[in-house]
Order: C-alpha cells, then structure tokens, then sequence
C-alpha cells in the first residue's frame, strides 16, 4: 500500500517553523509552570575515548564487545536492540545483559551533557519525565541547583510494579525526574530493546498499572518530547497515551516535537497535520531546539543591572546549595509556598552569596509533632524571619508556611517596640494593601526581590543588620 503522505508532498514536507511570537507563547507556559520536558536518548552526548558520541551507541559498542559479538554480525553503528538481537539469535540469555549494562556504566564516569545542563537551569521545569535509563539528567540538575548533592527525587517505571508520582506535580517540593521507562539496574526492569519498549507500553495501557498522577499531569500540559526518535507509530502512540483522547479533539494544550528522526517520517508529518494538529514539529532538531530554549529562557531572566552575578556585572548566577538538614545557630529562616520553591532557592544562593546564613526547610513533610516542634524550635531561634510572599500564598489561605508565619508573629510579642525581626520579601507584583499575611507583616518594610534574586543593596543591608547584632537575634531599627 503507497504512503498517504506521498499523495500530498507539500503537506508531508512543510514542518512547522518557530517566530517569535511562538517562542514567546512557549516560554510563557513555562513561566506558569504548564509544560514537561519528556527527554529522550538523542540529548545524551558524552565524551568518550573516540569524542562525543550519544551515550547509547557507546553502550551498545562496549555491550558487542563484551559479548564477543563479531562486528560483521552488526551495523557498522549497532543500536543496543540490534545487540540484542544478535545475542538471542547465539542463543544468549535476555537476562544477562542487563547485568552487563550495569556493569558497564558502573566502570564508566560521564559528565552530565551539555544540552541536559541547559534543560536542568530552565528552574521552571519541576517535572522532568525521561526516555533513558541513565542518570544523568538528575546528575544534571543536581550539579546546576545543588552544587552536586544528589537532591533531586527520582522514580521508574516497570512493568510488573506501579510506581507513581507521589503526589500532585505543584506540590512536589524539589525537581523531580520519571524514569518512564525503567532506570538502570542489574534486573530486566528497564528498556533496551524494542520488545521491551513493547512491554512497557502494554503496561502503561493497563488499568492496573497505568501510572495516574503522571499521565494526569501529562494530559492537561503542555509537552516538550526532546530527541525521543521513536518510529512513526510509536510517536503517534505516545501522544495517544500521553493525552488519553483522541488526538483530532480540540484540547488546550500542545505538544512540540524536536528530534532528528520525526521530520523525515512523511507519513508522521502528514498525520500530525491533519490529525493531531495541536502538536508543533520543530525542523532543527532536539539539541538546537534545547540550545534555542534556553538562551531565550536566560534572556529573559538575566539580572538587572547591578544586581548580584549575571551578565551585568560580568559574574556568572549563584548557584543554589542546599541547606542543611539542621539550622544553623542565628540563620536566616525563609518561610514559603513549596510552588515558589524556585524562586525560594534562588533568593537563598544571594544570601549565601553574600555571605548571611540563610535556612528553609526544603522536604516540606508538613506532618507529625516532632517535625512541628522542629521548625517552631528554628523560628525561635532563628536571627531573622523572611516571609516569602507571593500570587501563591495569596491563593492558599491555609498552609504551613501560614503556621509558621503566625509563630513569628508570636515571638514579636516579647521584643521591644520598634525591633525589626520580620522582613517580608514579595517575589512578584502582590499588592501590599490587598495581602493577605498577618498585620504585624504590614508595619514594617517589604522588600521587593522579583524571583528571589537578591540586589547588592539588600544583601548589604543584611550584612550590616547581622553584623550590629551579632550576640542576639533581634536589633533595633
């Protein structure tokens, strides 16, 4: 049977183009937090002994030759599933390889790619679903948002276990990434070969194993699948999985596809036209869509003159570290919302970088009478109170960081008139006569911080008000 496609070659040969205004309308979303990054292997270039090769044929070589499989059996660049192929055609076990695969990346030492680098500073991604088993998209994060501790959470996927999100994606309270199909282990748990990815979609079909809160997140977001390369009906069938409708219903939000492969499939391309319209193919492929990304997301969140790191004074961004699980003696306490942990973050690497002790409670377990007297315990004795105020708390009427806004309302109580201990800091355009916050927020002085960035002019506030008051927490005006 011909190819659809090859009766209307002008339709199967246009591929969506970006201009400014979608660019605009992409980064918008994301802003709001309504897109998920679903990376694939294409994006994960290393740096091995013969240069940067993708990570995958670089397995798939060292698998061949632990394997003693004669290169004239292979392709000249075998895939992982032509290794296999060529395993089980010796009559070699399924199992065994993927102990090998273990064993090889437990010898081998990559550093994170650059394109996942660039994805990992984009802080308004908190949800990252991957196509690989590898880990160095949380090796990514970790090493971009905290200075290399192993904080991101992570979770995979398999077959013959449910594994979920484990709660609402705007109440994680650190980025996450989900493994979709398996994370690397010695058990056959993740996918290397094309039965494999057909096991795995079959369970990911069914009602008892169907991951909910993910595919939930997935269906009502807007969707970035980065250098998947998927086969045409693959493709066409994660999207259907993905959106849980059929693909010709009007919905809200879109897709971007960006890899090297989709836009030589005419028979894709036509059928993301005329069929599932919402989904944009972009024509450069993942890596250049990444690079493209991510410079606009940069510029647009480049310091002000002046203002600490950054373009503007030839410095490069702090870099987040995170606090430690005990509080510091006379630390600085930052009270949040856990959807303004971004901007919660980057507020603490200028404090750090100036040198003020700063602490939040970053695993946000919001439950339990130890962990309450835990946190009234710091407000206690924390030197300063940073309510960070925002659109969310605004929204949220009840919350912890309510608690612990009125516990630092208590202690004022017994401070002398006119001693500053609350310093509000606003993170966007909350008018201060419409907060909703406790009156005690409103007799003193907000400071205006948009994104948590700290300006020189605060940070040197600090440092001086810390500094008068090095033997007690509180200080006169």
């Amino acid at each position: 049977m011909s190819s659809v496609a090859a009766d209307f070659p002008a339709a199967a040969s246009a591929v969506s183009t970006f201009d400014d205004d979608a660019w605009e309308d992409l980064l918008n979303f994301i802003e709001e937090k309504q897109v998920i990054p679903i990376i694939g292997p294409e994006l994960v270039i290393v740096q091995t002994e013969a240069g940067p090769e993708n990570l995958y044929t670089w397995i798939a070589r060292s698998l061949a030759a632990r394997l003693a499989l004669a290169p004239g059996t292979l392709p000249a660049r075998p895939t992982l599933d032509d290794v296999v192929t060529r395993h089980l055609a010796n009559h070699g076990r399924r199992e065994d390889l993927y102990t090998r695969i273990r064993t090889i990346m437990r010898e081998a030492t990559f550093a994170p790619p650059p394109a996942l680098l660039k994805l990992a500073e984009i802080t308004d991604f908190t949800l990252y679903v991957s196509t690989t088993f590898d880990s160095l998209l949380e090796d990514a994060i970790n090493a971009v948002r905290f200075a290399g501790a192993r904080s991101t959470d992570v979770a995979a996927y398999t077959p013959s276990k449910l594994v979920d999100l484990p709660v609402d994606r705007e109440l994680l309270p650190r980025p996450f990434v989900y493994h979709l199909l398996g994370r690397l282990s010695a058990s056959p748990t993740y996918v290397i070969s094309d039965e494999d990815v057909l096991e795995f979609v079959c369970a990911l079909q069914s009602r008892h194993y169907a991951p909910e809160k993910l595919f939930g997140e997935l269906e009502h977001s807007h969707l970035l699948l980065l250098g998947g390369g998927f086969s045409d009906w693959l493709t066409r069938l994660f999207l259907r999985l993905a959106k849980r409708r059929r693909l010709s219903e009007p919905r809200d939000v879109g897709e971007t596809l960006a890899d090297s492969r989709a836009p030589h499939q005419p028979d894709l391309v036509f059928f993301l036209q005329q069929v599932s319209s919402r989904t944009r193919l972009f024509a450069g492929g993942a890596e250049n869509f990444v690079d493209e990304l991510h410079r606009r997301w940069m510029a647009r969140h480049k310091p002000a003159a002046g203002t600490t790191g950054g373009a503007a004074t030839g410095g490069s961004p702090e870099r987040f570290r995170a606090p430690a699980s005990e509080m510091a003696d006379h630390a600085v306490f930052i009270s949040y919302a856990r959807e303004d942990l971004a901007a919660v973050q980057q507020l603490k690497a200028g404090l750090d970088a100036a040198g003020i002790t700063a602490w939040f409670d970053m695993d946000r377990l919001e439950s339990g009478d130890d962990f309450a007297r835990k946190i009234r315990g710091n407000v206690a004795r924390c030197s300063y109170f940073i309510p960070v105020i925002s659109a969310t708390t605004q929204r949220r009427v009840e919350g912890w960081f309510r608690r612990e806004w009125n516990w630092a309302v208590d202690r004022t109580e017994g401070m002398a008139a006119g001693a500053r201990f609350i310093l509000p800091v606003c993170i966007d355009d909350t008018p201060e006569k419409a907060a909703i916050v406790p009156e005690q927020f409103l007799k003193t002085h907000w400071t205006r911080l948009p994104g948590g960035t700290v300006t020189p002019e605060v940070a040197t506030r600090l440092q001086a008000m810390l500094g008068a008051n090095a033997q007690r927490p509180t200080f006169n005006a």
